[in-house]
């Protein structure tokens, strides 16, 4: 258990735990909430050491052989394809001499080979070499291999978590797939791949995206004329790790693959996987994005735009993907330099907590989730379903 003996620390989990009363202050975090080392420790051990985190789609990590490299709160994860189909999840520190197996990104390999010492592991991470150790009646290769993450696999959205024994987020995931079963999730196919770093902390980029109200601000050429900010949502929480938000067009859109609902068309439908992850699905198209953090004050944003196969196969498809990254980075950089600044204004002098708008029911949300995250320990957090 962590041992909270900063000044200040103990300050803001007592404001958080005020979030879990029945009438919730409509009140932003304390400014030291983004700056604060105690509490970013703290969040690393309670919420990224335990949490399922939104990393891929499967599409990245179609053929034997795929991988996907990340951090996770500091912590290096590779997720793998092997040749019998299944995913794998371990950390890609050799367990020589702690040199990391691979570099950040996204390829294709049929084993990591460290570069210090050569040592050899296969895509599950078993060691398959280890030159030169023969001498050593201590070592056995079969003995050694690299430490594992729990993974799972949802309608082609990848999770991670660094707690190995973690209950599964299908299940919780599944309480939601009514709400969607005519985007047809699973067969979407990924168009364009996101891969960005904002000099921001987590937080504030969870925020801005349980939100829509900032689109009449950062968005107010890109997504205002479509999705505007001054709709009002609609907010279902289906477990404390997820939740379904529905925010209205400012006309239906009429999708030429899917055959949505009324509702569906006249609506974006986001789900949020508390603590950095989601998908909003508008017409023919799905976007999803995860905010993972690198260190305070640091994010990296991961994600992609999923379609239909047969509206892709009917296009040019390089052309389709310009298009989308295209818009894509437009609108991801107006967030971006937003959050940036934002994050240079928490650290002013004469910062304080704001009001929050009637528009922002989903921030007062994911406060109460991070509250009873950061509050709870052990197996209060998560509830069981």
């Amino acid at each position: 258990m962590t041992v909270i003996t900063a000044e200040g620390t103990g300050e803001i989990l007592d404001e958080l735990r005020r979030y879990l009363d029945e009438d919730p202050p409509a009140i932003s975090l304390p400014p030291r909430a983004y700056t604060s080392p105690e509490l970013w420790e703290l969040e690393r051990e309670r919420i990224f050491g335990r949490s399922w985190m939104l990393v891929a789609h499967a599409g990245q990590l179609a053929e034997t052989g795929d991988y996907v490299a990340l951090s996770i709160a500091g912590e290096a994860v590779v997720v793998t394809r092997g040749a019998d189909g299944t995913l794998s999840a371990m950390s890609p520190i050799c367990r020589h001499r702690l040199m990391p197996l691979v570099e950040l990104g996204a390829g294709r390999t049929d084993s990591f080979t460290c570069p210090y010492h050569r040592w050899n592991y296969g895509l599950d991470g078993r060691l398959r070499g280890a030159p030169h150790m023969g001498g050593n009646k201590d070592f056995n290769v079969k003995n050694c291999r690299l430490p594992g993450f729990a993974v799972e696999e949802w309608n082609g959205l990848v999770y991670v978590n660094l707690d190995a024994a973690a209950e599964p987020i299908g299940a919780h995931l599944d309480l939601a797939a009514p709400d969607f079963v005519n985007y047809r999730l699973g067969d979407l196919v990924q168009v364009i791949t996101v891969a960005e770093e904002w000099q921001a902390n987590w937080k504030l980029a969870l925020e801005n995206g349980s939100e829509n109200y900032h689109v009449i601000g950062l968005h107010r050429n890109t997504l205002e004329p479509f999705l505007p900010g001054g709709g009002d949502p609609h907010i279902k929480q289906y477990s404390p790790w997820v939740l379904h938000a529905r925010t209205p067009f400012a006309a239906p859109i009429e999708p030429e693959a899917l055959d949505l609902s009324e509702l569906e068309k006249a609506h974006g439908m986001a789900l949020l996987s508390f603590p950095t992850g989601g998908f909003l699905a508008m017409g023919d198209q799905v976007v999803w994005l995860s905010f993972i953090p690198l260190s305070i004050d640091r994010v990296q944003v991961v994600g992609g735009v999923l379609m239909p196969p047969e509206l892709v196969a009917s296009v040019d498809p390089e052309a389709l993907a310009r298009a989308q990254q295209t818009i894509t980075a437009m609108v991801n950089n107006e967030d971006k330099v937003g959050l940036e600044a934002v994050q240079r204004g928490v650290t002013s002098r004469f910062a304080e907590r704001g009001h929050l708008s009637p528009k922002e029911p989903g921030v007062i949300v994911f406060y109460q989730n991070l509250a009873r995250a950061l509050t709870r320990e052990g197996d209060a957090w998560p509830g069981k379903l």
